[in-house]
């Protein structure tokens, strides 16, 4: 296990990553601390509107930031480049030759990749955090009305709130690691497998911009990625967000599913 990690987190591509999952968040906080000029509440990304008056909320807003688009194309390549990486450099054979069975292989490349997830989606966080109190003032969190129903929520509802909004994105993005993972089994271009997920990805986006898809629109794996901000409702409105994991656990199960079946199956040629 922990080879498969040292192997991730040494490439200098997924620093890289990391580098500029955070680019876009720091950019937007500057270009805020510069004009003071904020989106009006209801517009722009969840939560920009109030961090102006309090930049520690700026943790949530950033990964709402990189969520529709930042977020899963790094989350996809990582994960697409997790067995067809080693099936393209020719040394996938060659792991399997070792006493080290199909199932564990790929469980480990699983860990690898939902690590990267989790770090990814906490550094996201922790570099909002740092930086929207560094840029946008570090006012006590009990002065932000950031209920979305017009309360003030205490320091202790924030805290909470946060940490289950930032549980429900990384539960999201392991459903596209899933995606990337199963389509790394399935060929040995890791572009081929990272542009795949993409696809399934942006075809759920526009489907949901469709009215004739609407019977659809229930079972898109993207249709419930931005409800975490029910989370800052007053009282907290549960449904989407319950049928949000709901719907990413069976995108799990149904995924990692097939690549195990697809994997422990298929002729390992290179």
């Amino acid at each position: 296990m922990g080879v498969e990690l040292r192997k991730l987190f040494g490439r200098r591509r997924t620093w890289l990553a990391f580098a500029l999952l955070n680019v876009l968040p720091t950019l937007v906080a500057g270009l805020l601390a510069w004009t003071r000029i904020a989106p009006r509440p209801g517009e722009g990304p969840a939560f920009l509107a109030a961090v102006t008056a309090n930049g520690s909320l700026f943790a949530i807003a950033a990964l709402a930031i990189v969520l529709p688009l930042f977020l899963p194309v790094a989350v996809a390549v990582a994960a697409g480049e997790s067995v067809a990486g080693e099936a393209q450099s020719g040394t996938l054979r060659y792991l399997l030759l070792r006493p080290v069975g199909r199932t564990r292989l790929l469980l480990r490349k699983l860990v690898a990749v939902s690590t990267f997830v989790v770090v990814a989606v906490l550094g996201v966080a922790l570099v909002g955090f740092v930086v929207g109190r560094l840029l946008l003032g570090n006012a006590p969190v009990s002065q932000a009305m950031i209920s979305v129903s017009g309360s003030v929520l205490s320091p202790w509802q924030i805290a909470w709130r946060t940490g289950a909004a930032i549980a429900f994105v990384t539960v999201s993005m392991l459903c596209v690691a899933a995606m990337g993972l199963f389509l790394s089994t399935v060929t040995d271009a890791p572009q081929s497998a990272t542009l795949g997920a993409l696809a399934f990805l942006i075809g759920s986006s526009v489907l949901l911009t469709l009215d004739a898809a609407r019977p659809l629109q229930p079972y898109l794996p993207t249709r419930y990625w931005l409800s975490f901000v029910d989370l800052y409702r007053d009282p907290i409105l549960w449904s989407n967000i319950e049928r949000g994991v709901g719907l990413q656990v069976v995108y799990l199960v149904v995924l990692l599913g097939a690549a195990w079946a697809n994997f422990t199956t298929k002729d390992i040629t290179s």
